[in-house]
């Protein structure tokens, strides 16, 4: 229940990724903490504790005022964004969401202009400069880049499930291959970006995937494996843990991300209308 007044909420947020494939990667080796940077001169004026979240991995974009006399700062941890309220003194922070006695989110269009609109634009940029492969039209209305493994059996089901909305000619599904999940899955991906019709040799991946798939290269040629490489940086770098990882853009132009294979409604948010 929300009072009449307004109140600050500090959130907890949980991670949770619906069917994807996990990258079949090393283990995990225990990050170091962030090291403290010189501060800019911009940097060397702000309250001691942004100066300690900028230590600890937070990126800051701007700030804001509240009806409450706290500072807002508008930053990300990662690829999500993040709302910081600052006490006069310096000293203190909420991190969530500051809210007023209609329950709107005071911070969520400053969030949106200085944090999720610049991210976004940023990470459709790095996905239309990867590699990727066509599956759809060119002339598509809806473009949606999905990174995706050749062995991944829901990167191959949210392929099924699109079928309607390719086919009729409204999305384009732009696949950033690769090879992550088994010991052939960059061989597979080599077979797609190497033929001589890499839309064709997607197809036929995906048409056969419940019989193997294509047949994987013998060697991944060097062009095809720095290729790979990127793609897969790309996708640790915008968050992806695993496959399929996709982003597209809402009815609203807004950039969206999805971290596995889209669930009943949410299918549509993703492809549109159909």
């Amino acid at each position: 229940m929300i009072r009449p007044r307004s109140m600050l909420f500090l959130l907890a947020t949980a991670a949770l990724v619906p069917a994807a494939c996990a990258r079949d990667a090393e283990p995990a080796k225990a990050q170091e903490p962030a090291a403290a940077s010189a501060a800019t001169p911009g940097q060397a004026n702000e309250p001691e504790v942004i100066r300690t979240l900028r230590t600890q991995g937070v990126e800051f974009m701007g700030t804001f005022e509240t009806p409450l006399g706290l500072t807002g700062y508008a930053g990300a941890a990662g690829q999500q964004p993040l709302a910081v309220y600052v006490s006069k003194d310096g000293q203190y922070a909420v991190v969530g969401t500051l809210v007023n006695a209609k329950g709107e989110d005071i911070g969520a269009g400053k969030l949106k202009e200085l944090v999720s609109g610049p991210m976004g634009a940023q990470a459709w940029s790095k996905v239309e400069a990867s590699h990727w492969v066509a599956d759809g039209k060119a002339d598509a209305p809806r473009v949606i880049y999905a990174f995706s493994d050749p062995n991944c059996p829901y990167c191959n089901h949210f392929w099924e499930a699109a079928r309607p909305w390719v086919e009729a000619g409204k999305v384009q599904i732009r696949e950033i291959l690769v090879g992550v999940i088994r010991q052939d899955s960059a061989n597979k991906a080599a077979a797609i970006l190497a033929a001589a019709s890499p839309e064709q040799a997607l197809l036929e991946n995906e048409r056969n995937f419940a019989k193997g798939g294509i047949k994987p290269l013998a060697t991944v040629p060097a062009e095809v494996q720095t290729q790979l490489r990127a793609n897969e940086m790309l996708m640790m770098e915008l968050g992806f843990q695993g496959t399929p990882g996709i982003v597209f853009k809402d009815a609203d132009g807004a950039v969206q991300m999805r971290s596995g294979l889209p669930q009943g409604a949410d299918l549509q948010t993703v492809l549109g209308p159909r």
